[in-house]
């Protein structure tokens, strides 16, 4: 396994990280448990989680993924093994979070969400906090045509950096980072800190795969010139890019399968792409899974690869994509289908 800087600071965390949103939805507690054990066995020493997690979230079902890793780390003692991320909700409507409230990020609320978190994760402190997505609105989760909202009353980001500050300064908090950010939202936090002296971001967790490389557009090159590189989320556009939904396929328990709002990756142009990307896997002799994600790890503005998985067999094969190196010609042949096909699935 490989580590890389979590930005500036001076945690190292694996290229492969464990994602958790289906801890208390697909797996169960003891799944969850065997998952973590087994990832790090193979060397991952980082986990990623939320506060509204699992997904699809619901109130009857909200916590449940950071009661999940704060079961383990009470019984396991390996808190120090752990590179432990979780993520503060953006604006939403999900007011089971805030007793009837709308969440904002304001100080009170971002204060409240964080003390919640750390009791569920038996840990009196997250290495990595992060914004889950604006409080203003803008595009995020896949949203076209940016339509400006002069009447935005959305929380400053100065006020929301403010209060992670103090949490790093009570030691709540190793670092911060933010998610679902777009260019003009990532280079306000990195004034913020440099005008305010407030904690600087470390990372930015946005969807990268090779149905969606949006990402490339203006932020990569924030990410590399800034040091708050990727944290890459659905880098298997939600299994498609494994090839198990081709040809109408629904396989029983999968997360496409059970619940048709995630309709992000099913538009035709990413079906084509997707059979296109199988083909040529299979066409080289290696795992579509395995070269999906292998490109995601080769990318230099990478920190690391936000996998999940609902069995074993899953897991074992997302993490040993670590270990995959793609030739010059698949990857010429991965950017040719993309020239034909590009972004079908922002």
């Amino acid at each position: 396994m490989q580590y890389r800087k979590l930005g500036r600071s001076d945690i190292d965390v694996s290229r492969i990280c464990l994602g958790t949103m289906t801890f208390g939805e697909q797996s169960t507690e003891d799944e969850a448990h065997r998952q973590i054990d087994y990832a790090l066995d193979q060397g991952v020493n980082f986990i990623d989680a939320a506060e509204m997690y699992p997904v699809p979230p619901k109130a009857d079902t909200q916590g449940r993924t950071e009661e999940y890793i704060g079961s383990w780390l009470a019984a396991s003692g390996r808190r120090d093994d752990v590179v432990l991320a979780s993520k503060v909700t953006g604006r939403s409507k999900m007011d089971y979070l805030r007793d009837g409230f709308e969440t904002r990020l304001t100080p009170r609320q971002i204060r409240s969400a964080i003390e919640a978190s750390l009791e569920r994760l038996h840990t009196e402190y997250l290495d990595l906090y992060q914004v889950h997505w604006p409080d203003r609105s803008t595009n995020t989760f896949g949203k076209r045509g940016y339509v400006h909202n002069e009447e935005d009353d959305a929380v400053p980001i100065e006020e929301t950096l403010g209060e992670l500050g103090r949490l790093v300064d009570e030691g709540k908090v190793r670092c911060v980072g933010i998610s679902n950010e777009t260019p003009w939202g990532l280079m306000r936090y990195v004034r913020a800190a440099e005008t305010e002296n407030l904690p600087r971001v470390v990372s930015i967790q946005n969807p990268y795969s090779l149905l969606n490389r949006t990402f490339e557009a203006g932020l990569a090159e924030c990410a590399e010139r800034e040091d708050v590189r990727l944290l890459a989320y659905s880098p298997l556009a939600f299994g498609m890019l494994t090839g198990k939904y081709l040809n109408g396929a629904a396989p029983e328990g999968a997360r496409l399968t059970r619940w048709e709002r995630f309709s992000r990756y099913t538009n035709a142009r990413g079906t084509q792409a997707t059979a296109d990307y199988v083909a040529l896997a299979q066409k080289h002799g290696i795992d579509p899974a395995q070269m999906a994600l292998a490109y995601v790890n080769s990318r230099s503005f990478l920190t690391s690869n936000i996998i999940g998985a609902t069995t074993m067999e899953q897991l074992e094969t997302n993490i040993a994509s670590a270990d995959v190196e793609l030739s010059d010609e698949l990857i010429e042949s991965i950017e040719a289908i993309h020239a034909d096909n590009p972004n079908p699935c922002p």
